[in-house]
């Protein structure tokens, strides 16, 4: 007997955490069109009893590096030891940022360099650092480039062990050229019907997998195991001596 659909099912989403790293170039307490679509999302975050943490990436002396603490690299401050582990006590991470010559700001390749550092990290159950955990990603700018920055930063998530759901990605774009941008006055991005349609399914999206992951123990690690495949004995391995 299949299901019917339109009856609304129960959720609950408590419990989950979410981080939102904010990649624009402005610092704190300038003001952010990144963070104007950020705070929809935030929004339904905290309306599904999710617990949010943010930052805002350019307020923090981040070394450049592809190492977990680039101190022990030659560099005298690295602050992102400490925030990485706040991105690794979150169930869903959502990166944002501005567009800038059609590309992703210099600060969202930044963190995501970082975040790359940490990937060859094992996990307990001898999988990489960052499975079990779910990615997105939020874009504003006023020229072209919505999906093709989203692409760039989807795939770096799932690269690294995100898992990625449906429709993981939204933004809003202005007029191109030296047009409004989202927080403008008449601008018309936070009453978009486009992009608030994206952002919404984005956001229960996450919330949807990570609840699902978080149900079940994470991504099942049979035959993933970094820890198994260097000692020999994973999955499908043709060595009988190793079972």
């Amino acid at each position: 007997m299949s299901r019917d659909d339109s009856q609304p099912v129960a959720v609950d989403f408590t419990g989950l955490r979410a981080m939102y790293v904010n990649c624009s170039l402005n610092r704190t307490p300038e003001p952010s069109n990144t963070q104007g679509l950020v705070d929809r999302s935030v929004a339904l975050m905290h309306d599904n009893g999710v617990e949010v943490d943010q930052i805002r990436a350019v307020d923090h002396d981040i070394a450049v590096g592809v190492r977990p603490d680039m101190t022990e690299h030659g560099w005298d401050r690295d602050e992102w030891p400490a925030l990485l582990r706040r991105v690794l006590a979150a169930d869903i991470l959502v990166l944002a940022g501005p567009i800038w010559l059609g590309e992703n700001s210099s600060v969202m390749r930044h963190v995501i360099e970082r975040l790359y550092g940490y990937s060859g990290v094992l996990n307990e159950r001898g999988q990489y650092a960052y499975y079990g955990r779910v990615g997105g990603c939020l874009i504003t700018g006023n020229e072209d480039g919505i999906k093709h920055c989203s692409m760039s930063v989807l795939y770096g998530l799932q690269h690294i062990g995100y898992t990625i759901p449906p429709q993981a990605d939204a933004g809003w774009i202005g007029e191109v050229g030296p047009g409004p941008s989202y927080l403008d006055p008449g601008s018309g991005g936070p009453e978009n019907e486009f992009t608030n349609r994206n952002t919404t399914f984005m956001t229960y999206n996450l919330l949807h997998l990570a609840s699902m992951l978080r149900r079940n123990g994470g991504v099942p690690p049979y035959g993933n195991r970094r820890s198994e495949w260097d000692a020999g004995c994973h999955a499908g391995h043709a060595n009988p001596e190793h079972r």
